[in-house]
């Protein structure tokens, strides 16, 4: 069995984001019994549920560094998804991923999607480690 979690939309990010192909219909967070995958419009990343070691929820993001495309940090090469600046879910992976380049080449040790419910989405990773 699959829970999905849907991105929450603030008005303010639905433009750069429609640009670019991220819709609430092409943007979702699924966890299945053994795989969490994330969705944003072209971009995709996916892991076993196994990989994911953390989760904390966070938020408070500044529109210019996260409206828009699937945005990398240049401090700890961690990928965020973002659809809003109020919540989120931060995601830590034991082993760094691929995500938003397509040779997978960079990896990143950690994802922060801002799920409508990150609470939710943290509470079924939790369950299903």
């Amino acid at each position: 069995m699959s829970e999905t979690f849907p991105f929450a939309f603030a008005p303010s990010y639905r433009l750069p984001a429609a640009a670019l192909g991220i819709r609430p219909g092409t943007a979702e967070v699924v966890v299945d019994g053994h795989e969490l995958v994330v969705r944003f419009g072209p971009w995709r990343l996916r892991t076993p549920l196994t990989n994911v070691v953390d989760t904390q929820v966070t938020g408070g993001f500044a529109w210019l560094k996260t409206a828009g495309p699937p945005h990398l940090s240049f401090s700890d090469r961690g990928v965020t998804f973002a659809t809003n600046g109020d919540r989120a879910l931060c995601l830590t992976f034991a082993t760094p991923v691929p995500a938003i380049e397509p040779t997978g080449r960079l990896r990143h040790p950690g994802a922060t999607v801002t799920v409508a419910d990150p609470l939710a989405l943290q509470s079924t990773l939790a369950g299903s480690t």
